[in-house]
């Protein structure tokens, strides 16, 4: 990783964040020091709260995540899953310590479109170990309606300066 100054005078640098543990690193994006990653930005998601154990992140559905069908994509769902069950292992992590999804199942149950409104994927961990952390998501329209449901398998593994 390089060793990249922060944009802003309250971002963190890269180095900063490798001496924070994985909820310290997602509280600071919660909190703006670290910017959002740009798949966030482009499908229009964001962080809204980490636990030890936990990550939630909400998302406005839209005609841009159509399909030819007239439905949002289920990639749309597909990664709001994978970013809210990846942050509930990686908020389980010591510092220096990252991960990788290796695995991922996710079964649509509802079609989405912008009329479902805004839409919340809620991820907790199963089991995190040395080398591995599994975990599961559910996507929950305003309702708690159960939209989508996922697992994960990430690969845990030392992150290197």
């Amino acid at each position: 990783m390089p060793n990249s100054a922060p944009d802003h005078p309250d971002q963190l640098s890269q180095d900063a964040m490798l001496s924070l543990s994985g909820q310290q690193v997602l509280q600071a994006m919660i909190d703006g020091r670290i910017p959002p990653p740009a798949m966030a930005l482009t499908l229009g998601f964001a962080l809204r709260g980490v636990s030890r154990g936990g990550a939630e992140f909400v998302g406005q559905p839209g005609e841009r995540h159509y399909n030819p069908l007239g439905t949002v994509h289920g990639g749309f769902a597909t990664t709001l899953l994978d970013s809210c069950m990846g942050c509930a292992v990686h908020s389980m992590l010591d510092a220096g310590i990252g991960y990788t999804t290796m695995e991922l199942k996710v079964n649509l149950i509802r079609p989405i479109s912008a009329d479902t409104g805004e839409v919340r994927a809620v991820g907790t961990t199963i089991h995190v170990g040395r080398r591995s952390g599994i975990a599961e998501g559910r996507l929950l329209d305003a309702d708690d309606k159960l939209l989508a449901f996922g697992t994960t398998t990430c690969l845990i593994f030392p992150v290197r300066a």
